[in-house]
């Protein structure tokens, strides 16, 4: 294999990486144990296919503040042949070892311009106000980027918690568990499942919450299953994707919630009505919102008449909500890259 091919296979993994760089950082991290420890094989994978995810974990976690948590088969497709096999890893090997880590050097140096460019749409948010903060400009700097694209399913996930757990909070909205049927020897046969399944008892048999929504957290490969979902009983999808039938059949079959909110692009919407009617699941919807109306209910929230009370709250939560679930370039890989004398290399020539 010569160089070329190498690094070919090296930048497809590269550009197909989310923001966390999971991936490249493994492999950066196979092939610096590679030049330094000389403790593996590059042509003998089991000699680093499960160890080099702890040295990625070890990295992610101080720089981009998560490791993954995806199957390890999924996360052996970095090995495939479509992606960066043994014979790749080799003549990677190979050039990162001439030049005392340049490979290594290009790999990071990617992941601090894709750092960079998340911190740009945090400060987005932190500059703008509401005011001039405008939601589709705000999405668009993911969705026109190529590095942040494939994030951009996180980036909407975001946009709705913001709005929906500010208007529920400012709205002070309440939710209730009460016993209906007072029945007294049901009450006191069965008192430790209504205090510890229902929280009440015979002398409190009603109580109240704040209704809140929650984040589920990382969505899988396959885009499926819940974003949201909230404790009054709702399950929330985000769908930024283009819904075929497969999809939307996915979405009511993956689900177990009788009510369903999905949101989704204009576009879309008579298509997933029309499809769920024909699977006999339209019931379990309880309504479709679209890109359209979360742009319509961000002006307001941020310039209507209610601004002063929700506009702030909003961007709040937003800006949070980014800094936790996205790196952002930090002093520390600064350092790392110094103390690692990647800022003394020059670029790494990948020419057979």
């Amino acid at each position: 294999m010569d160089n070329k091919t190498a690094k070919k296979h090296l930048d497809t993994v590269i550009n197909r990486a989310r923001v966390h760089f999971y991936k490249p950082i493994q492999i950066a991290e196979i092939l610096q144990r590679d030049r330094i420890e000389r403790d593996i094989d590059l042509h003998d994978l089991e000699t680093y296919r499960t160890p080099s995810r702890k040295w990625r974990d070890e990295i992610s976690l101080k720089f981009v503040g998560n490791i993954s948590t995806s199957s390890s088969r999924f996360q052996d497709n970095l090995f495939e042949p479509n992606a960066t096999p043994p014979a790749v890893l080799v003549q990677l090997g190979i050039i990162n070892r001439n030049s005392n880590g340049a490979v290594e050097a290009y790999i990071y140096d990617a992941l601090k311009n894709r750092l960079a460019q998340m911190s740009a749409g945090l400060s987005y948010v932190l500059k703008s106000g509401k005011e001039s903060f405008v939601l589709s400009n705000f999405v668009e700097q993911f969705t026109r980027n190529p590095g942040l694209s494939r994030s951009v399913d996180k980036i909407y996930e975001i946009v709705v918690y913001a709005l929906f757990s500010t208007l529920l909070e400012v709205l002070e909205v309440n939710i209730g568990v009460k016993i209906k049927n007072i029945n007294k020897t049901i009450l006191k046969e069965f008192s430790d499942f209504v205090q510890k399944v229902l929280g009440l008892s015979e002398e409190i048999p009603e109580i109240y919450h704040t209704a809140q929504v929650f984040r589920v957290g990382v969505t899988n490969a396959a885009d499926r299953g819940i974003d949201m979902w909230a404790n009054f009983g709702v399950a929330i999808q985000i769908k930024h994707i283009s819904l075929t039938p497969t999809v939307i059949e996915n979405i009511s079959g993956d689900i177990s919630a009788d009510r369903i909110i999905i949101v989704c692009k204009e576009s879309e919407k008579d298509v997933l009505v029309s499809v769920l009617k024909q699977l006999g699941n339209a019931g379990r919807i309880q309504s479709v919102i679209t890109l359209n109306e979360l742009e319509i209910w961000y002006e307001k929230a941020l310039n209507g008449q209610s601004s002063d009370l929700i506009g702030d709250k909003i961007l709040q939560k937003l800006a949070n909500e980014i800094k936790i679930e996205f790196p952002s370039t930090s002093p520390e890989f600064a350092n790392f890259f110094k103390e690692r004398k990647y800022d003394k290399i020059s670029n790494v020539d990948f020419d057979p």
